[in-house]
């Protein structure tokens, strides 16, 4: 672009994915800015986030390192029947985090300056020359690529896809944070510094440590991540987005919407589950759920615009992959157009190379989802299914990215 020192990204997107993506760019010397659609700064849901080398590498590379100040370690993972007791048992030393500490980590090096708040992304022109994108507000801002990073509900990927839509898996993952500090004392020795699973006919339910309130890491002030997937068919579904007002959301439902019926019916489900799960779920005031979906962008890269993280692919959390995918994207995206004599054909190289990994993790994730259901349409896909719902089989492919090493930790079952 005449006139310019650097080439310029605009950045669709303010969270995990945007972030790294306008940090790993700037490494390579380019102009970034974020924009992000909403106008107050971004707070999770309450989520917990089960971290792998592969982010704390991600992090290192844009010049955060956070071995120390990441998040909770943890070495154990258990399988619980349902009364309680410890049937399963495998080593697996990670670390854990939340949400809101991974955000509050990339923010802290993230110039606030190009972070722009309240900036609804409405469509784009592009030509030989750069691209410009459009916002509600009036305004628009001209760069030499565009990058989608603007999640699950991606509009850049509505504006290049219009046809592409995403696929409901069949089952929500119900969630939400315990605070440490309301544990019974017999409960927190417990399970506080455990990832816990409990597997009824169909479903699954998981819980591990998290970052506290205030991103609070210290003992006695975390907290405990609960994700309980349970099979919810379309119906269903539309009975849980319609909030109190009978109003119906799509995709998903803000918390503090959801409908006090659909609450309750979930707490009443809940006291069949075992005393520890039970529990924590009472110390949890505002759980939400998160329909499950499927969905794989037909291209990566249109132009001088590109789509990642959750833009591209949707992928089932059963891998804790979300963060670490948009990370590798980002890292991928700026490698490729840094080397590359001309943006587009960078932006083909990086397609080429991080594609087939989004079509990858989307395939693995259905396999490991596969047995969260009432029924099933074969007896083959049944006995397929059931494969994945063996507990040792669970406990080591669950939030793991390498799944030999895993299978490598020799689970340690008892009667």
């Amino acid at each position: 672009m005449s006139g310019q020192t650097k080439r310029r990204a605009i950045i669709i997107g303010g969270s995990m994915g945007g972030l790294f993506a306008a940090l790993y760019l700037k490494k390579q010397g380019w102009a970034v800015d974020i924009y992000e659609r909403s106008a107050v700064p971004l707070v999770a849901r309450g989520a917990g986030i089960v971290t792998h080398p592969e982010l704390r590498q991600a992090l290192a590379d844009i010049g955060r390192s956070a071995e120390g100040d990441l998040g909770i370690p943890f070495d154990w993972r258990v399988v619980i029947d349902a009364a309680g007791e410890v049937t399963a048992k495998l080593l697996c030393p990670q670390i854990s985090t939340s949400w809101n500490r991974l955000f509050e980590i990339l923010n802290e090096v993230m110039p606030q300056e190009h972070y722009h708040l309240g900036k609804d992304f409405v469509g784009f022109e592009q030509d030989a020359d750069g691209i410009t994108a459009s916002f509600a507000d009036g305004t628009s801002v001209r760069g030499d690529i565009l990058v989608g990073a603007d999640g699950f509900r991606s509009r850049v990927r509505a504006f290049l896809f219009p046809e592409a839509k995403s696929v409901y898996a069949g089952y929500v993952g119900w969630r939400g944070l315990a605070e440490e500090a309301r544990f019974p004392e017999a409960l927190r020795r417990e399970i506080i510094d455990t990832f816990v699973f409990h597997l009824p006919p169909g479903e699954q339910i998981i819980g591990y440590p998290a970052a506290g309130p205030d991103n609070d890491l210290r003992p006695g002030h975390r907290s405990w991540n609960i994700v309980w997937y349970r099979p919810t068919d379309e119906a269903a579904l539309d009975r849980f987005l319609t909030d109190d007002t009978g109003h119906k959301h799509r995709v998903s439902i803000p918390p503090p919407l959801i409908a006090k019926s659909v609450i309750a019916e979930m707490r009443a489900d809940a006291e069949r589950l075992p005393r520890q799960f039970r529990e924590a779920l009472r110390l949890i005031d505002q759980p939400f759920f998160q329909p499950i979906y499927d969905f794989e962008a037909p291209s990566m890269a249109v132009g001088r615009a590109c789509l990642i993280g959750d833009a591209a692919f949707i992928v089932r959390p059963h891998v804790g992959a979300g963060v670490v995918k948009a990370a590798e994207d980002a890292g991928a995206l700026a490698r490729c157009v840094g080397q590359a004599a001309d943006v587009v054909s960078g932006l083909k190289s990086f397609e080429a190379e991080r594609l087939p990994v989004g079509r990858s993790f989307v395939a693995h994730v259905r396999r490991l989802g596969s047995y969260i259901r009432r029924s099933f349409d074969s007896e083959e896909q049944r006995a397929e299914a059931m494969i994945r719902a063996v507990p040792e089989t669970v406990m080591a492919e669950t939030a793991l990215l390498d799944f030999m090493t895993a299978k490598q930790s020799a689970p340690e079952a008892r009667a």
